[in-house]
């Protein structure tokens, strides 16, 4: 930062410094307004042009130093030219003093900001282009923040100076407007009954409710824009159309009939989406199996000896399809159509923001939900398609236990599958490009985790670059790199498991102009509105997180808010978010890590328990793995929990429930647990918490009383 901005700040720090020091606040004050009224009209009567030019002059400064005081100057605007003359002086007055901050802001700040956050500055900067003076028109005339703190956030955008000052007139107009209204009803004001009188009552009943007549404005100005190129149809065929069945579709319908809404399901593939046909289902079934075959090869650590297992691996899948069929009647069409649901087997695509097109037939509603899921990535990798693939998706189709597995991929979905596979007895080779597996955990839980699948036979390859494929009369192979230097590894079946992205394709978004995020989910705001206000998605398509429960999570708001949107809506939800990577041992974790508090600058103190001192871990033979909390400092406030245990996803619960209701590490420690349990280590973790906070200085007082009490 360069002297003549340091100078800038010192002299705009010490401007406001001499406006507390010497207590000129005094003057802002309503009790100050009323006493000088009389003194402040009989000069206006005597001097009027000086009186305008003096109070603009210090309007002008009190906005630009961005003091405490704007408010009750309009109040006495108001009281002193009138309501006609008062908004005049005032709206330049304001808008003048508005600019000379943003201003100020822009030549002391933003070049300091843009080097040390750049990145952010350049996205802010985008959107800013984009619908910058639409978001200021709505902070001016629905004033959600400070209009001191706009002039100097703005400054540090790109937004150009004349657009700022047109939309901050426009939009400080109608605040203007009623302040001065409600100042030249002040004016009036002798006695209490004054304050009492219909208009002055009247004037500050339009300060209450002018942000809620301005963001119903603007709402209704946005929505005529949107929807200015569509024909909004006079009757509907349903209240909501939802778009796939899988968890946030069935819970969005399910949740619609249930408050006896006319719904309709629309699904082109099979009822129960992802979840159950490809993904949690049928991988949980595989994992089951695997380790049991484990724990059979472990028996003699039990006491019981000779218990190696046979089994053909078609047995395995056709259990795997067996358990997806058991649940498949909680996701049937028959279920839903009990419920009130009215499920259409078909491809739907949006040709309307209040149409649908089923192949062939369109149907009209008054709101739609897009819960189209996400469908397995597939990387660019040379040879990869003519070598041939799987994905989590098609991997179901296998009937024969593969020799030499490559798994690409270290996230949860590569690294469950990866351990299964070993312990049904797969020579697996897992290629991760990044430095480790599981980089969303932190480096003890991706240790613990990824030493575990090492012990079960599982090659891990981290720093790998997947290169191309190749086949011939000897077999396929990947080319791997790492170092620059390339090896090969050789496969009969390669799993693609780099991660999932968003279905948004097909769908008719691309015609409506339905933009996506930079992640390449469907873009929504905090009640999951697309850019059509009637259009939501929900989802592993929406984002931000792809589990199961979240998608059914944000299936209550999508349904409420597309139903009864009009009345009431419900931002949702991401505060505290669970999850858990159900290797051997499970990986679960809520909240902050390690990492992320470090990079956010957060100050947390980490608790550690380690579950092999967990009785009925060693009773199990499973006495492996920790608990990890992270609190805020100096406090029993849980920021974040993360287990490496087995059934880590349901010791992890508590915490959940925790944090979610803002219940401390105190009073899980009072919390009676069931012995022998695994979910005492939650327990002892507050314990090890409670005993690295002990008051020492009443300790050491105890102690010296207790030996008073032995002498006595």
């Amino acid at each position: 930062m360069n002297k003549s901005r340091v100078a800038g700040l010192v002299l705009l720090a010490a401007a406001v410094a001499a406006y507390f020091a010497f207590d000129l606040g005094r003057y802002f004050t309503l009790d100050f307004l009323k006493a000088q009224q009389q003194s402040f009209q009989a000069y206006h009567a005597a001097h009027p042009a000086q009186a305008v030019a003096i109070f603009f002059g210090i309007y002008v400064l009190v906005t630009a130093l961005s003091l405490p005081g704007a408010a009750i100057l309009t109040l006495a605007g108001g009281a002193l030219f009138g309501l006609l003359a008062g908004t005049l002086i005032i709206s330049f007055a304001s808008t003048i003093g508005a600019t000379l901050a943003f201003l100020a802001s822009r030549y002391l700040l933003r070049d300091w900001v843009r080097t040390h956050f750049r990145s952010k500055v350049d996205a802010i900067d985008a959107g800013v282009a984009r619908d910058g003076a639409f978001y200021l028109f709505t902070l001016r005339l629905v004033p959600l923040f400070p209009f001191f703190l706009v002039n100097l956030v703005m400054g540090l955008t790109a937004m150009r100076v004349t657009t700022y000052y047109w939309v901050s007139q426009l939009g400080m107009l109608a605040g203007t407007l009623a302040f001065v209204n409600a100042g030249t009803q002040l004016a009036r004001i002798d006695s209490l009954s004054g304050i009492l009188s219909p208009a002055v009552l009247g004037s500050f009943a339009l300060l209450g409710v002018l942000p809620l007549a301005g963001k119903k404005t603007l709402d209704a100005i946005k929505a005529r824009k949107i929807y200015q190129r569509w024909q909004k149809p006079a009757r509907f065929d349903y209240n909501m159309v939802v778009i796939g069945a899988g968890a946030a579709g069935l819970v969005t319908a399910y949740i619609a009939a249930a408050v006896k809404a006319k719904v309709a399901l629309v699904e082109d593939n099979k009822m129960g989406g992802d979840c159950l046909n490809y993904g949690c289902v049928p991988s949980k079934a595989l994992i089951r199996s695997a380790n049991f075959v484990s724990q059979a090869r472990r028996a003699r650590s039990l006491g019981i000896g000779g218990a190696e297992p046979e089994f053909d691996f078609a047995d395995v899948m056709a259990r795997v399809h067996q358990v997806i069929a058991k649940i498949a009647p909680h996701d049937s069409v028959e279920r839903y159509t009990d419920l009130g649901v009215n499920v259409m087997q078909g491809k739907a695509r949006i040709v309307s923001p209040w149409e649908v097109e089923i192949d062939g037939k369109r149907v009209s509603t008054r709101s739609i939900v897009i819960a189209t899921g996400a469908q397995a990535v597939v990387p660019n990798i040379p040879g990869l398609r003519e070598a041939g693939f799987y994905t989590s998706d098609t991997l179901w189709e296998l009937t024969e236990l593969p020799r030499e597995l490559v798994v690409l991929g270290g996230g949860p979905i590569g690294c469950e599958l990866a351990q299964a596979f070993a312990r049904l007895g797969a020579n697996v080779t897992q290629v991760e490009q990044g430095a480790r597996l599981m980089s969303r955990e932190d480096d003890d839980v991706a240790g613990a985790v990824s030493a575990s699948m090492a012990a079960d036979g599982v090659r891990i390859l981290t720093a790998h670059e997947a290169v191309r494929c190749e086949q011939d009369a000897q077999g396929k192979r990947l080319i791997v790199r790492h170092n620059g230097v390339e090896s090969a590894v050789a496969f009969d079946i390669l799993l693609c498991a780099v991660g999932r992205a968003a279905r948004t394709t097909g769908f008719g978004l691309e015609e409506l102009g339905i933009p996506l995020s930079p992640k390449k989910t469907i873009e929504t705001d905090a009640y999951l509105q697309t850019l059509y206000p009637n259009i939501y998605a929900c989802g592993d398509v929406a984002g931000p997180y792809q589990f199961t429960h979240t998608a059914s999570h944000q299936a209550w708001y999508a349904a409420v808010n597309g139903l009864f949107g009009g009345f009431k809506r419900f931002k949702a939800d991401y505060t505290v978010i669970p999850w858990c990577t159900f290797t051997a041992p499970e990986a679960a974790r809520v909240g902050l890590s390690e990492a992320e508090a470090l990079a956010q600058g957060i100050d947390v103190e980490v608790t550690r328990y380690d579950i092999e001192e967990l009785d009925r871990a060693i009773t199990d033979q499973v006495a492996h793995g920790f608990v990890k909390v992270l609190t805020q400092k100096g406090s029993d406030k849980i920021l974040g929990a993360a287990i490496v245990a087995e059934h880590a996803g349901d010791m992890m619960a508590e915490y959940v429930l925790a944090m979610k209701h803002g219940i401390g590490l105190n009073k899980i420690l009072g919390t009676i647990h069931i012995y022998p349990t695994m979910a005492e280590a939650n327990k002892f973790a507050a314990g090890q918490w409670k005993r690295a906070h002990a008051p020492q200085r009443l300790l050491a007082f105890a102690a010296r009383f207790h030996r008073w009490r032995r002498s006595a």
